[in-house]
């Protein structure tokens, strides 16, 4: 039973290298161009792994992060902030919102798909 897991960013191009990685590794991929597509593109759906940029308009990653947690159904989903960023302070921000872990972009395929297996064990 293949897992599957929420990409958000605004750029697609992003959408789109993050997708095809977790395809090719079999996993079954919904792609989210912001917050709000997000929220309503796992309603009532199975989600396994969310990985959503930290800064997008209108809601950023880590507001993304506080309204999954708001969800029932996604308390316990892991959710990993994909990013540019790295001040600690960032990182704390998103820990306290609810986020399992952080990858730095522009981010290595291999590294991804590790650390994808490794919250999804």
């Amino acid at each position: 039973m293949s897992k599957t897991v929420l990409v958000v960013d605004d750029s697609p191009s992003i959408r789109e290298a993050v997708g095809y990685t977790l395809q090719t590794e079999g996993y079954q991929v919904i792609k989210a161009e912001s917050g709000k597509d997000a929220l309503e593109n796992i309603d009532g759906k199975q989600v396994d792994l969310v990985i959503t940029d930290l800064h997008m308009p209108a809601m950023n990653g880590i507001e993304l992060t506080k309204e999954i947690r708001k969800l029932n159904d996604f308390s316990r989903v892991p959710i990993l902030l994909l990013t540019t960023e790295s001040q600690v302070s960032k990182k704390l921000e998103a820990k306290l919102a609810g986020a399992t872990g952080w990858i730095i972009k522009p981010f290595v395929a291999e590294k991804l798909i590790s650390v994808v297996k490794r919250v999804l064990r």
